[in-house]
């Protein structure tokens, strides 16, 4: 055991029998299953990330091709009714959204208040290593006292004497959101108000405390006896909000977005493409008609190689998983297992790297037919490049 302040340790050491050839071979049939399930996976991200992208750059273009930049965002015109439109102006809500408890009110879209408490954390770090025939696990668990915005629960701990946190917390957070949202003379659908979500930290400077137990200190209110020093079971309370709808003393003047969606009357909705995706876009500022698509292509391009590194990874996992046998089998020779793992790992690698290209090409088939063919092309170089590293004697 050790303290130093307020983080304290302990080691635990466990031990067990080395596991035999068969235990160890039974691990190694389930991680087997693992490996299908994840490798079949794979193929379903992969393929269907594909036409997600395809649809969604072509739902774009049509939307580009048709958007209406509006002239005056005060006045509805009935001839772009059912069309799709491209305005920016300033945000604008009916009334503030207030929290009595803390009397704070605040003209914008969205007003969160966030509940911290300050409670015991515990860290776990293990190291496992051979001894005497046994495998043998040393664990050190290390306590910390910590704000968390949510209850960590101690009767997981290894030790929870001395490190007992509270059930719950007696203030909860929650976030407001104003019914009506409005930029001129159009209501925002709930799908337009969702993406505004860049919050920023109210400053409580100008505020006094609410209650007698409870004290400011910079951008929080605490409930505690001495903030300096707060004891486990305390809180402090922060405010963030999003979309600041009217002009504020202290905050400037409201924010303006670029909204491009489908009209409705006074509404503005999501527009149906051809391509089966809906249109409602939201960005913070006021942007031209071919900036924000640019930015909307820019993050379908971000995500779908996001979603391509996922399922290639998901692939080399599996195959890995499902031929980590030949490694057990092996397991008892160091050097030959040391080998072995090295060519398992490389055929994993060119193997998922082929499938995961000829994927894509399939997935590309109906859309681009010549890139696809390209694809499935690339798909063989791995396979290809492998070959020809192996010796001439070896191949005949």
């Amino acid at each position: 055991f050790s303290d130093t302040g307020s983080r304290k340790e302990h080691v635990k050491v466990t031990s067990e029998p080395k596991p035999g050839f068969l235990e160890r071979l039974s691990e190694t049939s389930g991680g087997m299953l693992m490996g299908l399930v994840t490798f079949l996976l794979s193929f379903y991200l992969l393929f269907t990330n594909e036409g997600r992208a395809l649809r969604t750059a072509k739902s774009l273009d049509e939307g580009l091709s048709l958007v209406i930049p509006l002239d005056s965002i005060h006045s509805v015109s009935p001839q772009n009714e059912g069309g799709l439109v491209h305005l920016a102006g300033a945000l604008s809500t009916s009334k503030p959204l207030f929290d009595p408890s803390y009397g704070l009110s605040i003209q914008a879209v969205k007003l969160k208040r966030n509940v911290e408490m300050y409670q015991w954390v515990e860290y776990e770090e293990s190291t496992e290593y051979e001894e005497n025939g046994e495998i043998k696990k040393e664990t050190k668990y290390s306590y910390n006292t910590e704000w968390k915005s949510e209850v960590v629960n101690s009767r997981n701990f290894d030790r929870e004497i001395g490190h007992k946190n509270p059930s719950a917390m007696a203030v909860e957070s929650f976030t407001a959101v104003s019914p009506n949202v409005q930029v001129g003379s159009f209501v925002l659908s709930k799908g337009l108000v969702d993406k505004i979500d860049n919050f920023k930290q109210l400053s409580l400077s100008h505020l006094e405390d609410p209650h007698a137990d409870v004290t400011r200190g910079g951008d929080y209110f605490y409930h505690s006896e001495n903030p300096r020093r707060p004891e486990v079971g305390d809180l402090r309370v922060s405010f963030f909000y999003a979309g600041l709808s009217g002009d504020d003393p202290h905050l400037g003047s409201a924010d303006k977005v670029t909204v491009i969606a489908r009209q409705r009357g006074d509404q503005l909705v999501p527009y149906h493409t051809k391509s089966g995706d809906d249109l409602q876009i939201l960005y913070p500022g006021d942007l031209s008609v071919e900036e924000v698509f640019q930015k909307e292509h820019e993050s379908n391009t971000m995500k779908t190689w996001a979603l391509r590194a996922a399922g290639w990874l998901a692939m080399f996992v599996g195959i890995s998983l499902m031929i980590r046998i030949f490694y057990t089998l092996v397991d008892w020779f160091p050097v030959v297992r040391d080998l072995v793992n090295i060519g398992l790992k490389a055929f994993a690698f060119c193997v998922a790297t082929s499938l995961s290209l000829l994927t894509i090409s399939i997935g590309w088939l109906f859309y681009r037919p010549l890139w696809a063919l390209l694809i499935g092309l690339l798909s063989v170089v791995p396979i290809v490049v492998a070959k020809s590293r192996v010796p001439p004697k070896k191949q005949q």
